[in-house]
């Protein structure tokens, strides 16, 4: 039975698009450390990357709000010195991939829980504009993954259907996200989470280099047998 082929590619950035685990890792260490609280080992903060700031906090350490809200003003504050320190940088095959992916008439569209600006100056900085269609922060969503808001907002805003999508990110939320909103996922295993994890997330499939995703699209498509 054929498959409906995949047009639009929607893709998670911190730990699938650049390998941003070092400035996140310091700059989370560094706010515990500021807050004068217990400091989390680096698989610890690797476990919350892919969840909105503030829920990191909560995730990482029980707290109240008012505390939260204080960690998350204090990692924003730290975050622009170690980021040029850590400067992050994209995965291997990332570049290539995606102008391939793009050169081949895929629309490609970012949704992430890290801001919208922060996520149009990575874009900048490594020369990507024009390449994404549709860039969804967690400041345009009311809820943010694991919830299919953000899927759901690009899908709306590019005029396509679920079945059209696929979902591509390497933490459990970014797959949770992407089935609630009945699309395809692919999970990457070079991220932060590790492969148990993603495995029982479910994915349609997992791929171990960003590169794979184009001939996972050409069989979807029809393209090789």
């Amino acid at each position: 039975m054929p498959t409906n082929p995949i047009h639009l590619i929607i893709l998670d950035f911190d730990g699938t698009l650049a390998d941003t685990s070092r400035v996140i890792i310091a700059t989370m260490q560094a706010t515990f450390k500021q807050m004068n609280m217990t400091i989390p080992n680096a698989d610890q903060v690797k476990s919350a990357i892919g969840l909105p700031l503030k829920e990191c906090f909560t995730h990482l350490m029980p707290m109240d709000d008012d505390t939260a809200r204080r960690c998350t003003e204090t990692y924003r504050e730290i975050f622009d010195q170690k980021n040029q320190a850590l400067a992050p940088q994209p995965f291997p095959n990332v570049d290539s991939t995606l102008h391939r992916l793009h050169n081949d008439g895929l629309s490609l569209a970012i949704a992430s829980s890290r801001s919208t600006r922060s996520l149009e100056e990575f874009i900048d900085l490594f020369g990507w504009n024009g390449l994404f269609s549709d860039v969804i922060g967690a400041d345009k969503v009311t809820k943010a993954k694991p919830h299919p808001e953000p899927v759901e907002r690009i899908l709306a805003d590019l005029h396509f259907l679920p079945k059209d999508a696929l979902v591509v990110g390497d933490a459990p939320y970014d797959i949770w996200m992407g089935k609630n909103a009945s699309t395809r996922t692919c999970a990457v295993t070079y991220g932060n989470a590790q492969l148990e994890s993603l495995s029982e997330a479910k994915p349609d499939w997992v791929i171990d280099d960003f590169k794979k995703i184009e001939s996972l699209i050409l069989q979807q498509n029809g393209k090789i047998k």
